[in-house]
């Protein structure tokens, strides 16, 4: 018989998924009832455009505002029967066009680096949330968003989170496209606090700015004053990348209290930031409405990655088995800094993904689908949008909107603007998403399948549309579909991880908010005249 010991040290191993490593795999029952009511299943009978089709640029080019998320589970918005109360997103989304089936990856560096580049994370070596002290950021060969909207006229400014390169200013938003950048570098900071790691992170154009005030609020009021200040005589590019609600769970307590109903803490609180970012986005609008420029205006919200919850029982186990567990599971001698950012990483989630499966760092829906909208008032109908649309076609896309033809990019996204405005399918196109390195298990979509090759090489093959739960897995049935799809896998083009070894990670852990204990983080940086390859 195995002593309790060793059953709580085996149990610890088996349950540890932090940071993406190991697939949640907890079903949520849900009845016939509400998956209908959801209404998140959706009947493609429309013949795909042709990938080449684009819309004719508008008379005049648009301003241009992406709003991300950082965290928010697709049940974290009003919209999508939730606790939590988003009156402004909920009107944006209803006067717009909401995004039913909007992917991210499942972290957030990578979601950025698509995000901004149109081209699969894979290919930048970026498969996990990049550390504070990681050296290389997105490749500087990589052309970003900014890029070809400044090149085109436009203003460009960044306020809030960067996360695609903090220790060389090469990699800094400033060298990446963007005239202004106002936030942070790395991946969280605490809200009031603003210490990222030890390290003070808080900056205005490569200077750190000592200041009071709740990091969600100060975010958007630099965007509203840079609406405010901007040239009117030329287009602008805003990129409002809030940091809520990831954690640390922090908010004004006047906003917590407003949640009063909501018996669990960590919960309540989430809600709390995911309500004070609805405010914000309030508050960034109003500053178009203010200046006469909404209806040339298009906004486009998303989520980086589904939301963190509290899922895994490796949260409950005591000492000294969690730390042996760690150990065990990550293959490095833990610092007790390290375990505990572990533990507080499994016990402080507080977002609902329901009713789907999995979560942030996860390969299920309830890690990389997310909640998304349009919003440009006098070119959309009010409508929902049931068909794909990732991350990696944002970029594509915006460029199409501005009638802006970018030469030697090769997207791995795709303009869906004339699906978006005609409400059809764009052409299927394969889409890839990866946990990090220590997991190493991946999935590709073809819409509507999507086959999970996990670590080890096992496979699961859901078709999304018809299980959205992921509840049957169909491989054996399709193995033709199974073997084309692992090839592409296989064949994929793949750079080299820019990560920094995870022992370095686990000496030196991001932890977000505590006390501060080196040099701010703008002031760390080296390098002095960002260069760029010739493009």
């Amino acid at each position: 018989m195995l002593k309790p010991s060793r059953v709580l040290l085996s149990l610890a191993i088996a349950f540890i998924a932090y940071l993406g490593f190991g697939q949640v795999r907890e079903v949520v029952e849900i009845g016939p009832a509400k998956q209908a009511a959801l209404a998140i299943t959706a009947d493609l009978g429309v013949e795909p455009l042709p990938q080449s089709e684009r819309t004719p640029p508008p008379d005049t080019q648009p301003n241009i505002i992406v709003i991300l998320a950082d965290d928010m589970g697709w049940r974290d918005i009003g919209y999508n029967h939730s606790d939590i109360r988003t009156p402004v997103m909920d009107r944006l989304a209803g006067e717009g066009i909401t995004l039913n089936r909007f992917y991210s990856q499942p972290t957030c560096s990578p979601t950025r680096a698509a995000l901004l580049t149109g081209r699969a994370p894979l290919r930048h070596g970026i498969l996990s949330p990049l550390s504070k002290n990681n050296a290389a950021g997105l490749p500087l060969e990589e052309t970003t968003l900014a890029d070809e909207l400044k090149a085109a006229g436009y203003q460009t400014a960044l306020t809030g989170k960067w996360h695609l390169g903090a220790r060389d200013l090469n990699y800094h938003p400033n060298a990446r496209g963007f005239d202004h950048f106002y936030g942070h570098l790395t991946g969280a900071t605490g809200y009031f606090n603003k210490i990222h790691g030890g390290g003070y992170d808080w900056q205005r154009n490569g200077v750190s700015v000592r200041e009071g005030g709740y990091t969600t609020h100060l975010i958007a009021d630099e965007a509203a004053q840079l609406i405010r200040d901007r040239d009117a005589d030329r287009p602008l590019f805003l990129y409002v990348a809030f940091g809520a609600p990831h954690i640390p769970n922090e908010a004004p307590e006047a906003a917590i209290e407003t949640y009063s109903g909501i018996r669990d803490r960590t919960r309540r609180v989430h809600a709390a930031m995911v309500s004070e970012m609805d405010i914000a986005t309030g508050e960034i609008h109003e500053a178009l409405v203010d200046e006469e420029i909404e209806d040339n205006t298009l906004i486009w919200f998303m989520s980086d990655n589904g939301g963190l919850i509290r899922d895994n029982p490796a949260r409950f186990v005591p000492e000294p088995f969690f730390t042996r567990a760690v150990e065990a599971r990550f293959e490095v001698e833990a610092t007790p800094r390290f375990v505990e950012f572990v533990r507080h990483n499994l016990r402080h989630g507080g977002s609902d993904n329901r009713p789907l499966r999995g979560a942030k760092q996860t390969l299920l829906e309830g890690g990389v689908r997310v909640p998304s909208f349009l919003y440009w008032p006098g070119t959309f109908d009010p409508k929902s949008y049931n068909y794909m649309v990732t991350v990696q076609d944002v970029m594509p896309t915006l460029l199409d909107v501005a009638g802006i033809q970018p030469s030697g990019i090769e997207f791995d996204g795709q303009s869906v603007w004339t699906g978006l405005t005609t409400d059809t399918p764009a052409a299927t196109r394969e889409y890839i998403i990866q946990t990090d390195r220590l997991a190493d298990s991946e999935a590709i979509y073809r819409y509507p399948f999507k086959l999970i090759v996990e670590q080890g090489g096992d496979r699961k093959l859901y078709d999304v549309e018809a299980d959205p739960f992921e509840q049957t897995d169909i491989a054996r049935d399709n193995l033709e579909l199974v073997a084309e799809l692992t090839s592409y896998l296989d064949a994929f083009p793949r750079g080299q991880s820019i990560a920094v070894s995870f022992q370095d990670a686990v000496d030196d852990p991001d932890f977000f908010g505590g006390e501060e204990d080196r040099e701010p983080w703008a002031e760390r940086a080296y390098g002095r005249a960002p260069s760029r390859p010739a493009r």
